[in-house]
């Protein structure tokens, strides 16, 4: 039986990517213990970490009982779906979507890897897959800012093809190196004209073999940043003859009759759903085949509705690529995920990861010519020691948001 379900704040480098750190230099991960009587402990993680982490004790401390006093049980009769359901259950006005739902799916991951250890299978094949599963998936370097001058991208790129990967993303736009500002477009058309010379920019350096994707990041931008229908469609006609594997975030969220009619009109694979947290959130894009790419995040929507979310997308004739910035145990249960899909077209990985990451996976995260192998360690594989815990203390305000007035992003 579970005798103790705890939270576990952490903080340390964001990264050893010298493309990244300079933007951002220390990052937090909240995790989840539960403990059970026979000393077995399953970790998981929730996304709301990085951008909240103070709240995830709170949520924690307020769903222990429900986890306390749930019947004894042992590996097999061991429910996951049960059990988060209640936690959902008495959060529904709360947790329904959002923070409550997503240290709802840390809880959730925990459980996984607890049952994935009690019957000493990998949580891939509790989310069901199978004798067919591939060994391997392709992966790709999630890379964040472009950054400018020109020059610096192409120098960025190439490190990360230094480090093994066959496809690289980076955002819309440029960021100044020097003295951070983005360099703005201008116009809808200046847009268009300023991705596509970026796209050719780089397909002309990386050959035509290596994958380019492109991350509009419009999920959390305001103001004149904001791209709207007609710029997205500029854009992505624009970019097309350059074969971007896919345009990521192109539209905010709020524009779901935009997505709908980019997935009509664009040769372009659009891409989105990060930020979505349930697969009810999903439901209204995926029934419009508003995604060309599902991009559920496992620590943030949670492992079970992440293989919901793909598989609606495989009866579409569609695909899924995991969002993957969390920590190393949230990397670990997007990559368990998409392994138990049957439409992963792509894994995210954070290229040059830091300590948050590499001491948490350990071995069981294993990148060889661009590919990512399947980790069949017993649960997600997560090493989650004292040493760690005390190597990297909870230091609070190293949280991830949008800068607005009043809140402004310090490394």
């Amino acid at each position: 039986m579970i005798t103790e379900v705890r939270a576990v704040l952490l903080t340390g480098p964001c990264t050893d990517d010298p493309w990244l750190s300079v933007f951002k230099q220390s990052r937090s991960v909240a995790l989840i213990e539960i403990v059970t009587s026979g000393g077995v402990v399953g970790v998981g993680e929730t996304y709301a970490g990085y951008f909240f982490p103070e709240s995830v004790p709170l949520i924690v401390d307020y769903v222990r009982p429900i986890l306390i006093h749930a019947e004894a049980f042992d590996g097999e009769s061991l429910d996951v779906g049960v059990l988060a359901g209640r936690l959902r259950t008495c959060c529904q006005y709360w947790g329904r979507t959002g923070l409550g739902a997503a240290v709802i799916s840390g809880i959730e991951a925990a459980l996984i890897d607890l049952k994935g250890k009690l019957l000493d299978l990998p949580a891939h094949r509790l989310l069901g897959s199978g004798a067919d599963t591939p060994e391997w998936l392709p992966a790709y370097a999630t890379g964040g800012p472009s950054p400018w001058p020109a020059d610096q991208l192409i120098e960025k790129v190439d490190f990360y093809l230094g480090l093994g990967f066959r496809a690289f993303k980076v955002a819309s736009g440029y960021l100044d190196s020097t003295t951070r500002q983005e360099r703005t477009a201008g116009s809808p058309a200046a847009a268009a004209e300023l991705e596509a010379s970026k796209l050719e920019l780089l397909r002309d350096h990386v050959g035509g073999e290596v994958g380019i994707l492109l991350d509009g990041h419009m999920g959390h931008r305001e103001g004149p940043e904001r791209w709207d229908l007609e710029t997205a469609l500029l854009v992505l006609d624009a970019v097309a003859p350059y074969r971007p594997v896919f345009f990521e975030e192109p539209l905010p969220y709020h524009e779901l009759d935009g997505y709908a009619e980019l997935g009509r009109r664009s040769a372009v694979p659009v891409a989105g759903g990060e930020q979505l947290s349930t697969f009810a959130e999903f439901l209204p894009f995926l029934q419009r085949d508003a995604f060309a790419v599902a991009q559920p995040d496992a620590a943030w929507l949670g492992m079970i509705d992440f293989v919901r979310v793909a598989r609606r997308q495989h009866e579409s004739g569609r695909s899924v690529a995991p969002h993957a910035w969390g920590g190393g145990a949230a990397v670990l249960q997007n990559v368990h995920g998409a392994f138990a899909a049957p439409n992963t077209a792509i894994v995210e990985l954070p290229p040059a990861a830091g300590p948050l990451h590499t001491e948490l996976w350990g071995g069981a995260l294993e990148l060889v010519d661009g590919n990512v192998h399947r980790p069949d360690q017993p649960g997600l594989g997560v090493r989650l020691t004292d040493a760690v815990k005390r190597r990297f203390p909870f230091r609070a305000g190293m949280e991830e948001f949008s800068s607005v007035p009043g809140k402004l992003m310090r490394s």
